[in-house]
C-alpha cells in the first residue's frame, strides 16, 4: 500500500515507518498539532503525488516515552474512530 511498516495497536493501524521517519494517524484534531511543530503529512508518492492521514512525528518525541504516550494515544483513538471498511 505504501511500502513501510505499519504499526498496529491490536488490530487497529495507528502509525507507519517509511523511509526511517514515524508517522502517526491524524485527523481535524490532531492536525494542528503536527503543523505547529512544523510536521508535514506522509507522501508515498513523493512531493507531486497525494498524501495520506498521518504526519510525521517530532523527534523530539522519541527520546522522551512520557511527552511520546499521549501523542500515540490520540493516534489510536483516531484509528478506532475511523469506520471499518466493508468487504464486497
Amino acid at each position: 500500500m505504501f511500502g513501510g511498516v505499519g504499526i498496529y495497536s491490536g488490530d487497529l493501524f495507528f502509525a507507519l515507518i517509511a523511509d526511517d521517519t514515524l508517522y502517526f494517524k491524524v485527523d481535524d484534531s490532531t492536525r494542528p498539532d503536527f503543523v505547529a511543530r512544523g510536521m508535514g503529512p506522509f507522501r508515498p508518492f513523493g512531493d507531486d503525488g497525494g498524501t495520506m492521514q498521518y504526519y510525521q512525528l517530532p523527534e523530539d518525541l522519541l527520546e522522551d516515552p512520557d511527552a511520546l504516550r499521549p501523542w500515540a494515544e490520540k493516534a489510536v483513538a483516531i484509528a478506532r474512530a475511523k469506520p471499518k471498511r466493508r468487504s464486497k
